[in-house]
């Protein structure tokens, strides 16, 4: 059964960190089952945000081999100061025209792309890099308008655009579920976007690329898991309650 409380920790030692990492793994593990799915489709993209050098350190040194980030700066200073250790970083946040160069220089990742004039750019700068950058299209299923992301009506549009950009690789769709204790409101929000999915896998295969779905995180990635995401972006249940008093 789904649960919508998974207990923060704040790991600090490698061994805190494969305790941590085991715990999860053993849920995504379960909630697979539950759906009949194979855990190995699933992806755990731990989300670093605000987290220190050391302590990312120490989740490298326990297994973690990729790592999300909100801000392209920190992220930026964080790849540059580890670039010893190969780590595939992943910005996960919404891109602004004057980062876009940034990111073309050193992220490996990008799952919140959602604007044609953020996509050109990419393309361009990646180019001169000599750099390719897979992409996940940020899809707000939840109606929020708080919340970045096309309009379901608007997502087969955006990936016959992307086709031109020959520097980006759709890996599929990304959204985030409302925030609610709801467990019913969650699972319709994951499932309207794994119907998108299985709508353009049928009709339009050539656009979804690998058709992957990135969603869920620490609160409801067990959920998004049973209604079919093959990425998840974890950070408190690894990393423990995020510090922004810096």
């Amino acid at each position: 059964m789904s649960t919508l409380e998974n207990t923060p920790r704040v790991a600090v030692t490698a061994e805190d960190f494969r305790q941590a990492l085991a715990e999860i793994h053993d849920k995504i593990r379960a909630a697979a089952q539950r759906a009949g799915r194979d855990p190995s489709e699933i992806r755990l993209l731990p989300v670093s945000k605000t987290v220190s050098e050391e302590r990312i350190r120490a989740a490298h040194a326990a297994g973690m081999q990729q790592f999300g980030e909100n801000k392209v700066q920190e992220a930026q200073h964080k790849a540059t100061d580890m670039a010893d250790l190969g780590i595939h970083w992943a910005i996960i946040g919404p891109l602004q025209s004057n980062k876009t160069r940034d990111v073309a220089e050193f992220a490996h990742e990008f799952q919140a792309l959602d604007r044609i004039r953020i996509a050109r750019r990419l393309n361009t700068q990646l180019k001169e890099n000599d750099r390719t950058l897979d992409v996940y299209v940020q899809v707000n299923v939840s109606g929020e308008e708080t919340k970045s992301g096309l309009e379901l009506g608007e997502v087969e549009n955006f990936l016959e655009q992307l086709l031109e950009f020959d520097a980006l690789n759709v890996k599929g769709l990304m959204t985030m579920a409302i925030h609610t204790g709801d467990e019913a409101v969650i699972r319709h929000n994951f499932s309207v976007l794994r119907r998108l999915r299985d709508d353009l896998l049928e009709r339009r295969p050539e656009l979804i690329g690998e058709a992957g779905l990135s969603m869920g995180m620490t609160n409801d990635y067990e959920i998004a898991i049973e209604e079919g995401a093959t990425v998840v972006r974890v950070g408190t249940a690894i990393f423990g309650e995020r510090d922004y008093s810096e």
